[in-house]
């Protein structure tokens, strides 16, 4: 067995297997190399640098004894796959499932989350998408606070059950997508510090979490190829359709050719035949990553989470104006703009980020774009983590759900919000002493600001995010989706995933483009891709100036007039036939 390190900075690294003494590493070129005979499959081992710090493989495949102890030698070839058969499915089929393993389940484990893929099916999910699983500190996680991205948290199971879960997903026809985190490491056990800090990082830029990766300095190629053969390892070892990376605005890198444009060719060249999907959360709203080619398809990236249309659902339904959301209420034409075109803003000046953001967008299909009402950060980014159903009567949050579950953009739902789970999802983490002051401390300062959290006491009451309570609490209780009143949302979101299967997928095909828009009130819109019509009123009082049906009417939700006249929380879907 070969063990590698990269860690130009030492003359001598040595390699310690299962606590015996270390042996001595071979190294050239920045690397330290040693070929054994004693290692094998469930072997231990730390590498250990020349002050005597014993540190992890930072690519390790798996981590037993958590963030600080030794790494496992894992055989990625153990596994006997029986999805030979499965390529994928189409984007234009996706309908999103993201959920988090340790809060999906009582149990929190890869293995109990295959017991509830059936009830995804029937729902009408074809998609899930996976919050981090990169080994973190502690026995709880969001997952963004990931070490070692090469290894599953041991918390959720073992390798060799990630693989079973994704398995049995593409046995019921379901896409996996795991989001990933290439924009920094999280705050404790990190040891690529002491291992290649001057490599690794760099002072050119900065992140909200400190000195940036070096994406692009002059020893910036073993950083690339660290986080594109973590891209390609769940690819190919793993046979996961996609990934999600995280908050990509904060990937800098000025060179010629940046690491997202490298990392989507080599992924997308590495899998031909399968269907492949790459996901972005980009606060800068780049179009120019989601370009497509002769035929409609994705050349790099297929998509970008669309926060415009969750801030202008959001606000439609709850009123808010805090933060970011004032930028958004009252402002109809960014909801048009956004349904109809993907970005909202497209390149003009946002006052709340002090800054131009977004570029040109309708030249994309809506399928570039994935719409919610929620997710893991609009809610958990919450004081208390409130889900939309606490937040809005029940007729708005119905009137936005049908906008968005039959936008021709591709559909999320966040995990429970089928049935109304009315349980919140607040931030919960679990590192160690010496940074859970600075977490709970830090966690209460980000909301000193909004007015109802100006005074201690109030910030007081905020859930602590290391408290174990934090983390039981955002448990779905899955009890709770045969009971009334969440049963009928159950029914109602199973009836209009349907519909959407049946209607809206077969169409999104010859959708190349934005659709038109017209504003006919405040908050009250009427949009058309093609024979696709969607007139809305999602305000809580009548409009009138509607057009009539374009043809045949496929959902409504309120009281959408035959003369024009909406009340109240009002949505119409229609297509219009062919003539003959």
């Amino acid at each position: 067995m070969r063990f590698r390190l990269f860690a130009p900075a030492h003359a001598t690294i040595g390699l310690e297997l299962d606590g015996a003494d270390p042996l001595p590493m071979h190294a050239a070129d920045g690397w330290h190399e040693l070929h054994v005979e004693q290692a094998r499959a469930g072997t231990r081992y730390r590498f250990v640098l020349p002050d005597g710090l014993r540190v992890p493989d930072p690519a390790s495949r798996f981590q037993p004894e958590d963030v600080h102890g030794p790494s496992e030698v894992v055989d990625p070839a153990a596994h006997a796959w029986h999805d030979a058969g499965w390529t994928g499915r189409r984007w234009e089929e996706a309908v999103i499932y993201e959920l988090h393993i340790g809060a999906f389940t009582p149990e929190g484990s890869f293995r109990a989350a295959i017991g509830r893929l059936d009830h995804l099916v029937a729902l009408g999910v074809t998609a899930i998408e996976i919050m981090p699983v990169a080994a973190f500190p502690g026995a709880r996680n969001w997952g963004y606070d990931g070490v070692q991205i090469f290894a599953p948290d041991a918390s959720h199971g073992r390798p060799e059950d990630l693989k079973a879960l994704v398995e049995a997903a593409h046995a019921r026809g379901l896409i996996v997508l795991l989001d990933v985190v290439y924009n920094h490491f999280g705050p404790e056990g990190n040891y690529l510090h002491p291992i290649a800090r001057d490599t690794f990082f760099t002072e050119r830029h900065h992140t909200p979490w400190g000195a940036a990766l070096n994406f692009d300095g002059p020893e910036s190629r073993p950083v690339r190829d660290f986080f594109i053969h973590n891209a390609l390892y769940w690819i190919e070892e793993f046979h996961l359709d996609g990934l999600r990376l995280d908050a990509v605005h904060a990937i800098l890198d000025d060179g010629p050719r940046d690491v997202l444009t490298e990392l989507a060719e080599r992924v997308r060249a590495a899998a031909p035949g399968r269907h492949i999907h790459l996901v972005l959360e980009n606060e800068g709203n780049e179009a120019s990553r989601l370009p497509r080619d002769s035929e409609g398809r994705p050349r790099l990236y297929t998509a970008q989470w669309n926060d415009d249309v969750h801030h202008v659902l959001h606000v439609a339904a709850t009123g808010e104006s805090a933060g970011y959301y004032g930028e958004y209420l009252g402002d109809t034409r960014k909801l048009a703009r956004a349904l109809a075109e993907g970005f909202a803003f497209q390149g003009e000046h946002m006052p709340y980020r002090g800054h131009a953001r977004g570029e040109p967008s309708a030249h994309l299909p809506p399928t570039a774009f994935v719409a919610f009402i929620q997710n893991h950060d609009q809610i958990g980014n919450r004081a208390f983590g409130e889900r939309i159903t606490s937040l809005a009567p029940e007729d708005a949050v119905r009137a936005i759900a049908a906008t968005y579950l039959l936008l021709p953009q591709v559909p999320m739902l966040f995990m429970g919000e089928e049935w109304g789970a009315m349980q919140p999802f607040p931030f919960f983490c679990d590192v160690g002493p010496e940074l859970a002051d600075a977490v709970r401390e830090g966690r209460r300062a980000e909301f000193a600001r909004f007015p109802e959290f100006r005074d201690p006491a109030a910030r007081a009451r905020i859930p602590d995010p290391l408290a174990g309570s934090t983390f039981a609490s955002a448990k779905l209780r899955w009890e709770d989706a045969s009971r009334p009143p969440h049963a009928a949302w159950l029914d109602w979101y199973r009836r209009i995933l349907a519909l959407r299967h049946a209607e809206i997928v077969p169409r999104l095909g010859a959708i190349r483009s934005g659709g038109a828009w017209e504003i006919i009130g405040e908050s009250a819109v009427a949009l058309r891709w093609g024979a696709l019509h969607l007139a809305a009123n999602l305000s809580a009082v009548p409009v009138a100036g509607f057009p009539q049906a374009g043809g045949r009417i496929i959902w409504q939700e309120g009281e959408p007039g035959e003369t024009g006249a909406f009340g109240p929380w009002s949505v119409r879907w229609s297509i219009e036939e062919e003539r003959p």
